[in-house]
């Protein structure tokens, strides 16, 4: 199971870099675009339709997708200035804490989310730009990225549970 699971949050982890690629691809393209308008003239005016639509829409996906890989890598921004105090005992505790109340705030916004996303698809719910994107389509990798992160919390509240103690390891961010 450890092995699965470490899987999943590293295939998100890729997917995310992905999108982050998608949105480098599409706005460079953009970029290059425009300054061949400029060079040469309106007659050689293009653009990518709703190129801004899709670039939100990746930059959503991509910041879902990498919650849970990020917290299982310990990346993210921990604030330790009051709990490197604490004797292990406390500070297994205040861990605990934590990681229960993240896995309870993540699991509601993704029943929320999940929600969202039924009534968008439910409803035909498209985008406003010149491309029409169904909304729902990109309201799941947010969805999923949440359910990740949900099952990311509840791993590692078992595993500190397990170890007696944290094992989320200090990055040099925190």
């Amino acid at each position: 199971m450890r092995k699965f699971l470490d899987t999943v949050y590293t295939i998100s982890g890729v997917i995310s870099a992905g999108f982050i690629a998608l949105i480098c691809i599409v706005v460079s393209a953009q970029v290059t675009l425009n300054l061949i308008t400029k060079i040469f003239g309106s007659a050689y005016s293009y653009t990518i339709p709703s190129y801004a639509d899709f670039a939100g829409f990746f930059l959503a996906s991509a910041s879902f997708l990498a919650l849970a890989y990020t917290l299982t890598r310990g990346g993210h921004i921990r604030v330790t200035l009051v709990i490197q105090t604490f004797s292990p005992l406390p500070r297994l505790f205040s861990e605990l804490a934590s990681l229960a109340l993240g896995a309870i705030i993540s699991a509601y916004a993704t029943y929320f989310m999940a929600r969202l996303n039924m009534e968008s698809y439910e409803f035909g719910d498209l985008s406003f730009g010149i491309i029409a994107i169904p909304i729902w389509v990109p309201q799941l990798a947010v969805s999923g990225g949440l359910l990740i992160l949900t099952v990311a919390f509840v791993d590692l509240f078992w595993t500190t549970l397990g170890a007696r103690k944290p094992v989320l390891e200090k990055t040099g961010m925190e």
